[in-house]
């Protein structure tokens, strides 16, 4: 784990990258923004958190260091033992989570459920969607008090990397750290307006996807588009599957997971 801390006292504001070792847009964008000697107004810190897993190039050594928290000081794997000393660090903090995905290349947010804090914050994330996880929070950084995650594109890609960037500057502008998400002559890839609640559409995970064994998957719908029943959702080795009742895909996709397709979800409204 490699942190930083940026700014005098004791940091009430955290970002977090590359949980996943397969997902280096959250090194890459603490990284740049450090490098940057930023003149912050609240103290920040800044977490790489499985830096051995993204050596490696690796999701995890030994389990989804995301499915570990609270964690353990003695447990068996490195991912158990990681996840019980990245909680310590971020206890009451307000924490932004940067994650990447295989299944849909704009950035969009989770949260346990809406609170406080995602009203908040959301607002001035360059986001369209926002995922309540509800349950399936279980395990996941997202259960800490006061963490957003964001899916920041599309894993390994430079794109990811640079979304992740403007990310934390907007992240970090919504929580008083920086006085403003855009400086210097860097246009940003996305727009980093204040968006209303209304322009924030919020679902709700309901179930997962089940994916079986197979040797080739296949998924013939779009992320956060309505499925109605009877659609087609996906196929393993050609055997096809319709949907039984209408949802919404939310990290769908053939290879992401390796026993789910994704989650099923329903439209809530919008974050106002």
């Amino acid at each position: 784990m490699r942190i930083y801390e940026l700014g005098e006292g004791t940091p009430e504001v955290a970002v977090v990258g590359s949980i996943h070792g397969d997902e280096p847009c959250g090194e890459r964008a603490i990284e740049r923004f450090r490098a940057e000697n930023p003149s912050v107004e609240r103290p920040v810190k800044l977490v790489i958190a499985n830096e051995e897993a993204l050596e490696a190039g690796v999701r995890y050594l030994d389990t989804d260091l995301n499915r570990s928290f609270p964690g353990d000081p003695s447990a068996d794997t490195h991912e158990g033992r990681l996840a019980y000393n990245l909680a310590r660090e971020l206890r009451g903090k307000t924490v932004l989570s940067l994650h990447s995905t295989q299944s849909y290349a704009e950035p969009f947010a989770l949260i346990e459920e809406v609170d406080a804090i995602a009203r908040s914050v959301c607002p001035y994330l360059p986001i369209e969607y926002l995922v309540e996880t509800g349950p399936f929070a279980v395990g996941r950084l997202i259960d800490h008090p006061h963490t957003v995650e964001v899916e920041c594109g599309l894993q390994r890609s430079d794109e990811a990397a640079a979304n992740a960037y403007w990310i934390v500057r907007a992240f970090l502008s919504a929580t008083g750290v920086l006085p403003a998400p855009i400086e210097g002559d860097v246009e940003p890839p996305l727009s980093l307006h204040r968006r209303d609640g209304d322009e924030v559409t919020v679902f709700r995970l309901l179930d997962q996807i089940p994916k079986g064994p197979a040797e080739d998957y296949r998924v013939f719908v779009d992320n956060f588009q309505r499925v109605a029943p009877g659609d087609p959702v996906a196929a393993a080795d050609g055997e096809a599957f319709n949907a039984e009742s209408e949802f919404y895909p939310v990290l769908l996709s053939a290879n992401g997971y390796e026993d789910v397709y994704g989650y099923a979800a329903d439209r809530l409204g919008t974050l106002a």
